[in-house]
């Protein structure tokens, strides 16, 4: 008798048949455990198909680890894109996933981890263990094994240093570690890597290239020109399709250069700690949306623009339960008919809508808020010359390319009055969320609910519905989130013919109906100048 096995709702069949055709698409939504070797792969593996009776599905690496599996060295199921479930689902083992990626757990333990959450220890380990098939500690052992193989095959440092720069807490953990996820010691590992690539490493410790990969296809002009429009002299630099910057990290500073390529995003990173590196590379995952599921966001917004029943979910998926918000819960359902990454999205009255289009996230959340709160009621080249200044007189100075990074909390709560310029109300709002940021009052990571964010945003003097929503749309990533006033968005859905109070066929992909009208309005502009309003609303440019 054959027995067909699938944990944690995930329906074999369908990933059976994601397996038999090698459908990328799916990879980073579940790993395969092949019984009969012991290895657990990517969907789209190119070795030979296993047969039924010998795989398990399971929807993390970290389970498949816990089972006794180890990572096929042929197709690397950790250097897929990750799942975009722990976007566009909002429960607590998805904000942990988002957490445990930025490193928690190596700097604070699993209490840490817990506390960050608002859940015991006990119950955060059942709710994981249930929903992913592995509790945190495994989940972060699988994270700690998939930044060690960075480190061994990516760079010239010694195993030693690369053990602990990983968070293993001792030689003898990592050697284990690598030895039973990847079946080969960390020296072979390397060998290996070099035998394939060359050898061709960076001699100077710190410096990595990486190559961050991405589900195609994605609209590359709307994120180059955010990235060009937004930047602010003295901290970011966007030049020669370039966009370089330095951001504060756990254990100090990182400068990084990324240029969008085919397929993958070149990350050019300069480490002062090589401990930063996963939560570094977590970050700008998460601030390009390179986790995102285009082709399934693509047919839902082609769906809701034709006015045809919307099927909600990931590549081959179809709803299942949603919880009030509207944001998926599980499942995995038949494979969606695609589209093709060479086109826009299908036309509805004549017009084609880019395909690929990503919300972009944040480096890092206190600064977002407050450069919200700066760009208030000016447009993007006023806000950016403000936030230079800001920057260049309160600043932390650096070497390297990028002079300056952003101010702290506390630095802009001592001195922003002194600083800023523009009504007093809105300068006064701003170092009061400095100051709600630096003593603690206000909290902002990715790991909180989008409900519980907004509710303390919107306590803050100066801080209306639309700076709530847009900070809680970018810190999050999540995918359901429409500024229905905003002045760009309407006119966006007017050339469109969107009615903006009635939008519900859309969800969960609103955030991305948002970018959409952005592009759509900027792309179109008014022969007169744009009227004034808030970040992106009150921009004059063109993508």
């Amino acid at each position: 008798m054959v027995v067909c096995v699938s944990a944690n709702d995930l329906d074999f069949e369908r990933c059976y048949r994601a397996v038999a055709t090698r459908d990328a698409r799916f990879d980073g939504h579940f790993v395969t455990a092949v019984r009969t070797t012991g290895i657990y792969c990517r969907p789209s593996c190119p070795a030979i198909t296993p047969k039924r009776a010998n795989v398990t599905f399971l929807p993390t690496a970290a389970a498949a680890q816990q089972g006794g599996f180890r990572a096929c060295r042929r197709c690397l199921p950790d250097a897929a894109p990750g799942s975009p479930l722990w976007n566009t689902r909002a429960d607590l083992a998805s904000r942990a996933m988002r957490l445990i990626g930025d490193g928690v757990i190596e700097r604070g333990g699993v209490p840490a981890l817990a506390n960050a959450l608002g859940y015991s220890q006990r119950q955060l380990t059942r709710v994981l263990t249930g929903e992913l098939g592995a509790g945190p500690l495994a989940l972060a052992r699988a994270h700690r094994a998939h930044t060690a193989r960075l480190l061994i095959q990516t760079t010239r440092l010694p195993m030693s240093d690369i053990a602990f720069a990983a968070g293993f807490a001792s030689i003898r953990q990592f050697n284990d570690t690598v030895r039973e996820v990847f079946a080969v010691s960390p020296t072979t590992l390397r060998e290996e890597s070099r035998r394939r690539n060359g050898d061709t490493l960076p001699a100077t410790n710190g410096l990595l290239t990486l190559r961050l990969p991405y589900r195609e296809p994605l609209d590359r002009t709307w994120l180059e020109w955010f990235l060009g429009a937004h930047a602010v002299p003295g901290l970011e630099l966007y030049e020669n399709g370039i966009y370089t910057r330095s951001l504060r990290t756990p254990h100090g500073h990182t400068t990084i250069r990324l240029s969008i390529q085919p397929g993958h995003v070149r990350a050019a990173l300069s480490l002062q700690d090589m401990r930063d590196l996963a939560p570094t590379v977590a970050r700008i995952r998460h601030f390009l949306d390179l986790d995102a599921d285009p082709v399934g966001i693509d047919e839902a917004l082609t769906a809701g623009m034709a006015g045809m029943p919307l099927r909600v979910g990931l590549p081959g998926e179809t709803p299942d339960e949603t919880d009030p918000d509207g944001r998926r819960s599980g499942g995995l359902g038949q494979p969606s008919r695609g589209a093709d990454p060479s086109n826009g999205i299908q036309p509805f009255d004549g017009i084609a809508l880019p395909a690929g289009i990503r919300v972009p996230g944040c480096l890092d959340g206190p600064e977002l808020l407050l450069r919200t709160m700066i760009g208030q009621q000016i447009s993007v080249a006023a806000a950016n010359t403000h936030t230079a200044r800001l920057v260049q007189q309160l600043g932390e100075p650096i070497d390297g390319p990028i002079p300056h990074l952003f101010p702290t909390a506390e630095a802009i709560a001592e001195h922003g009055s002194e600083v800023l310029t523009g009504p007093g109300r809105r300068i006064d709002a701003i170092v009061g969320a400095a100051k709600a940021l630096a003593a603690g009052d206000l909290v902002l990571h990715s790991g909180r609910t989008a409900t519980e964010l907004r509710r303390d945003l919107l306590a803050l003097d100066g801080v209306g519905p639309w700076t709530a929503d847009y900070v809680t749309m970018r810190l999050l990533a999540d995918p359901d989130v429409l500024l229905p006033s905003d002045l760009v968005v309407r006119r966006g859905a007017s050339l469109l013919g969107v009615d903006l109070t009635a939008t519900a066929r859309w969800a969960p992909w609103r955030s991305y109906l948002t970018m959409q009208l952005w592009k759509h309005a900027l792309a179109n502009p008014e022969p007169r100048a744009a009227t004034k309003s808030e970040p992106l609303g009150r921009s004059r440019a063109t993508p």
